[in-house]
């Protein structure tokens, strides 16, 4: 199944065929552009030689926050998000022997206990758990029971999230409904 996250149709494979490299993505995507979050993890694979979770949780962490701030920079945040994606690294191997999927296939769990996995991962609450839960069922078609529910309105059909991007175009339509979304609730409040 393709992807179509970056734009960058090699960034895009990484994210296709691992899925460490699309845990951190989501990881990414805050205060940076979707597009520019999901394209961190390519930047660390090709600068690591590969994107092995040991690799990247045991790496110096000096030595990582550096790699993380060479230009182009994984993160607007460089140095705080290394440290983010060094523990979320960690959290795989010591949880999941390094296996991501592991989070949603260990013991078939349905989606409410696939959600609770992924909140209690490093830097990943409710709404970040919930769009990842989303992405993973919309874009990769790893559906436990009961994920529409679990991913509340980003389960639905519509532009919500990353989880809703297949194309420059769709990426445009997320972004007017956060947009949209923003303006309601400052005019709200």
């Amino acid at each position: 199944m393709t992807l179509w996250l970056t734009g960058d149709p090699e960034a895009d494979r990484l994210l296709a065929d691992d899925p460490f490299a699309l845990l951190l993505g989501m990881l990414l995507d805050q205060q940076v552009a979707m597009e520019t979050a999901f394209a961190g993890p390519r930047k660390i694979a090709d600068r690591m030689g590969g994107l092995d979770p040991a690799r990247v949780a045991d790496a110096e962490p000096d030595a990582f926050a550096a790699l993380c701030a060479t230009p182009p920079a994984v993160h607007r945040f460089p140095g705080s998000m290394a440290t983010r994606i060094q523990a979320v690294a960690r959290a795989v191997v010591d949880d999941y022997d390094g296996d991501v999927t592991r989070l949603w296939t260990d013991g078939e769990p349905d989606a409410a206990e696939v959600l609770r996995r992924l909140r209690a991962l490093p830097g990943f609450g409710d709404q970040k758990a919930r769009i990842f839960l989303a992405l993973l069922a919309k874009r990769r078609g790893i559906q436990p029971a009961g994920w529409r529910e679990a991913a509340g309105a980003y389960g639905d059909d519509g532009y919500r999230s990353i989880a809703d991007v297949t194309d420059a175009e769709a990426l445009a339509r997320v972004r007017a409904t956060k947009k949209a979304a923003k303006a309601a609730a400052k005019a709200g409040g």
